[in-house]
């Protein structure tokens, strides 16, 4: 059961990973069009996705290898997240142009994230704690 989560695990991170570096380059460089259908993107939320992408990919490989910095760098990732998150409240406010749907992307993109951390230190930790105790 734990392996299968791992492996879930880790094709979620590189999915999502893909996905999002697909999505947030495409929007960065005006590659197919994609900046023109997003419509009011807000540049500083596709850059933390864009980031965040690399993490996701990066985190990947540390969970197949069971390494312990996986969950810090998918922590870093969801405070990367948040704190564009509050930008974006703060850039709501002021009256700036944005999608609603982002509002709800971000939500979204931060709660798996979270998830992803906590799993990841449910399948990391042990694990390691187990084969340090070893004589």
């Amino acid at each position: 059961m734990k392996k299968s989560l791992k492996y879930v695990g880790i094709v979620i991170l590189i999915g999502f990973g893909l996905l999002t570096l697909f999505l947030s380059t495409s929007v960065i460089f005006d590659l197919f069009g994609i900046r023109a259908r997003e419509g009011n993107y807000v540049l500083f939320v596709v850059w933390s996705n864009f980031i965040s992408s690399i993490i996701y990919l990066i985190a990947a490989y540390g969970l197949m290898k069971n390494e312990k910095w996986t969950i810090s760098l998918l922590g870093l990732s969801t405070v990367i997240l948040i704190i564009a998150f509050v930008g974006l409240k703060i850039h709501i406010n002021a009256g700036g142009l944005y999608e609603t749907k982002t509002v709800g992307a971000m939500i979204f993109r931060i709660s798996v994230t979270l998830l992803l951390t906590i799993v990841s230190y449910f399948l990391i930790i042990p694990k390691k704690e187990v084969n340090n105790n070893l004589p």
